[in-house]
């Protein structure tokens, strides 16, 4: 299966992309990072995605609204409810003109088991170095962490080089920060942001 294939590949690619720091980041040296509040506009940043890809939010911010929520850890209790919870509602954001983006401090390979387990259709950004969340303002510790999960009969490690704090933020069609929140309970995240985004003129 694929998700056979995506864990093989995981298991054998770990000793190589332990090394690997996934995460680049361009900002405006403007705007200081513990600036980033409601009202203020969203930074600009760059970071690969679960593809290997590059993502860049200047491709985004404008298009659609964008959800982009902090967290923890792929494949651990609560960021794993928090991001099926996008993922039940992410028919009815999409067709409301929202993108959902998470960002952790995990490895590319940790993103692409965590989709296919648990069937996510949203974007999963790899900020191994820590620099996407510190320059939103997200508390975060940088070091590198392994847990080893069951994955489909196999065991996974799941690597990460970053750990954020659980945030979420959602950026309005002209770029503007309109909702931040810091603390949030995970399994709630996505209802209360989707009351929000119905909420928004």
């Amino acid at each position: 299966s694929l998700l056979n294939k995506v864990v093989k590949q995981s298991v054998e690619s770990f000793s190589m992309i332990r090394f690997f720091v996934p995460a680049l980041l361009v900002f405006s040296m403007s705007l200081p990072v513990s600036a980033i509040e409601v009202g203020d506009p969203a930074l600009i940043f760059e970071a690969i995605d679960d593809t290997g890809k590059s993502w860049k939010s200047s491709g985004h911010i404008g298009n659609q609204i964008l959800i982009v929520y902090f967290y923890p850890a792929d494949m651990t209790g609560g960021c794993t409810a928090q991001a099926c919870g996008y993922r039940d509602r992410i028919d009815s954001l999409t067709a409301s003109g929202v993108e959902v983006v998470g960002v952790s401090g995990d490895h590319v390979e940790n993103h692409k088991v965590s989709k296919q387990a648990h069937n996510l259709h949203l974007t999963l950004l790899a900020d191994g170095d820590g620099s996407v969340v510190t320059a939103f303002g997200v508390r975060v510790s940088i070091g590198e962490k392994t847990v080893v999960r069951t994955v489909n009969d196999k065991q996974v490690p799941f690597v990460r080089t970053a750990t954020a704090c659980r945030w979420t933020f959602v950026i309005d069609l002209n770029g503007m920060i309109v909702r931040k929140d810091s603390k949030l309970d995970a399994r709630c995240d996505p209802e209360t942001i989707a009351k929000v985004i119905a909420a928004l003129p």
